[in-house]
């Protein structure tokens, strides 16, 4: 049995995408055993991927070498016997780990200074494969093998019943009507983020149809749900900062709609298998898009777009600011 060792990406967008990657090793060899490193927060999506056999929380802080708590543990995972390990970042850190732990074959793009500890390097050209998860599924194939014409697309499992268990811990009335969830967050900065006045907007036509309006976000994101907060009288359920990692993928599991700014919550919504309308502002849909074949991207692709910019270099926002309310309401067809 090939035992494969996946060196995760630290994003839960990424870490979404990964899957396409996890699955598309149980096409090539149904029988292998794929565990995941990764940061200890990526943990909750993983148990949602039943190709994934194990995850292995790293304890090292973003950012540090930690040189010898990387050999240590590769040491300790040499034990188990891995044939093939894939590096999903480019960094020298992620490659020490897999050539401590002696794994023979260590698949990686060529990156920072990684030769010798990855004697699988690839080399990435970025116009051919275009998009990260693209990028993902071509290291878990053989180097002279094409990528599949459709890629695997992720799938977490929800957990219904923790999703139910959450409702009345939350103060979540059950009403039997839709949910709209919103994602009005993205850790990447505010060029990414559409207006929250514009969210309040989508969310007061809901709100006004009897739908109930759900708003998920981190610890960071409370100062965007406030203000969709005041803008709908109070009237939505502001879980930013309120729900672990994992809470938050089961309680979206029970949405209808979501509308979401490029984010790990976009992924995870098009991971979920909800109807979902995906904005975009400084990203570049055609790098990052919610695998999701019926996913609705809202992208003006605008002359200074994509910029990839945290903040708007030119003052102005247009990419998301043009994208009206009226749009997205067309979108998820609430009656207005």
């Amino acid at each position: 049995m090939n035992k494969i060792l996946v060196m995760g990406p630290s994003w839960v967008g990424d870490m979404v995408l990964a899957q396409s990657l996890f699955k598309q090793l149980k096409i090539e060899q149904p029988d292998c055993q794929i565990t995941v490193a990764a940061p200890a927060w990526t943990l909750p999506l993983l148990e949602r991927m039943p190709e994934v056999s194990e995850a292995i929380a790293l304890p090292f802080k973003h950012g540090d070498l930690a040189l010898r708590e990387r050999f240590k543990l590769g040491k300790q995972l040499a034990k188990q016997g891995f044939s093939q390990a894939i590096l999903l970042t480019n960094s020298l850190k992620s490659a020490i780990l897999p050539w401590a732990a002696n794994i023979p074959v260590r698949t990686g793009f060529k990156g920072e200074m990684r030769y010798g500890l990855v004697n699988d390097m690839r080399p990435l050209d970025k116009t051919v494969l275009k998009k990260t998860v693209e990028r993902f599924v071509a290291l878990g194939l053989p180097n002279t093998k094409q990528l599949p014409v459709q890629l695997p697309q992720p799938a977490l499992r929800a957990d219904a019943m923790q999703a139910q268990r959450l409702l009345p811990t939350l103060h979540i009335q059950g009403t039997g009507q839709p949910v709209l969830g919103l994602c009005p967050g993205a850790e990447y900065g505010e060029a990414k983020r559409w207006p929250a006045e514009y969210y309040a907007e989508v969310a007061n036509h809901a709100l006004n149809q009897g739908w109930q309006v759900w708003l998920f976000g981190s610890e960071k994101d409370k100062p965007v749900t406030a203000t969709i907060q005041q803008h709908t009288q109070q009237r939505c359920v502001d879980l930013a900062g309120r729900t672990k990692l994992g809470e938050a993928i089961d309680l979206m599991s029970l949405c209808h709609t979501v509308i979401s700014n490029d984010s790990g919550l976009m992924h995870v919504a098009a991971a979920l298998d909800k109807k979902l309308i995906a904005i975009y502002g400084s990203s570049d849909p055609k790098h990052t898009p919610p695998m999701h074949p019926a996913a609705v991207v809202q992208y003006l692709g605008l002359s200074c777009s994509p910029c990839f910019e945290r903040v708007c270099p030119l003052g102005h926002l247009n990419c998301l600011k043009q994208i009206s309310p009226s749009t997205i309401l067309a979108d998820i067809h609430v009656s207005h």
